[in-house]
This record gives structure tokens, sequence and C-alpha cells, in this order.
């Protein structure tokens, strides 16, 4: 396996467990409320939580400031974008975890989140 291949594997692990902590444990009630409207400071407080463990991330790898402002910039916008999608669908279908469109739109969201970190890894194998 390449130092290259490596490092990608690496990388892509320090972005799931940035995932697992921003997605999963250190969201607050207000991140998680008004879901389905667009304006909300606790989705753009959401988003900055990915995009700063991101950057520690990228910068753990030794990605420059110059290519992490840029992708971190991208994964805010795409990550508030994705979130607001799923809690607009949730909103309109009314969905709970015992129906299966909730589990759907959750698989949409998660796959979607992972789509962007394989763009962020791929830029940082491009430009870092």
């Amino acid at each position: 396996m390449t130092a290259t291949t490596t490092s990608l594997l690496v990388l892509l692990f320090l972005f799931q467990i940035k995932h697992m902590f921003a997605d999963f444990f250190l969201q607050t009630p207000r991140m998680l409320s008004d879901r389905g409207r667009y304006l909300h400071a606790g989705r753009a407080q959401h988003a900055a939580v990915h995009a700063l463990g991101s950057a520690v991330a990228l910068l753990i790898m030794g990605a420059s400031v110059a290519l992490v402002l840029p992708v971190i910039v991208a994964e805010w916008v795409a990550h508030y974008h994705i979130d607001w999608a799923k809690g607009r669908w949730s909103d309109r279908t009314c969905h709970t975890p015992a129906d299966g469109g909730y589990w759907r739109a959750m698989a949409v969201d998660q796959a979607l989140h992972q789509m962007t970190y394989l763009a962020m890894a791929w830029a940082w194998v491009v430009w870092g």
C-alpha cells in the first residue's frame, strides 16, 4: 500500500470519527429543533461543528490553510443544505422512527454526508 493510500484512509477514518461525534453526540436541542426551517441558527451551528472537526482532521493530515478554508466552507454549505432538506422532508411526511420513510431519509442524509467526505478527500489528494 502506498503512503498516499494509507494517508487517504487515515483522513477518511478521521472524517468518520468527526462525523460520529458531530452528528450524534454533540447536537444540542437548539440544533435539533425546527429542522425544516431554512434560516436556522442551530443548523448553522451544527454545520460549523462539522466544518471545525473537518478542519482539524485536514490539518492533522498536513493540509495547508489555503486548502482547508475553501474545503470547510464548501462542507458547511453542503452540510447545512443536506440537513435542511432532510428536515423539510421530515416535516412534510411526519415520519417517526417507527416509519420506514424516516429511516430512508436518514440513509439518504448519511449517504450524502459520506459523499461530501469523499469529495473533500479527493480535494486533499489533488491539491493537498
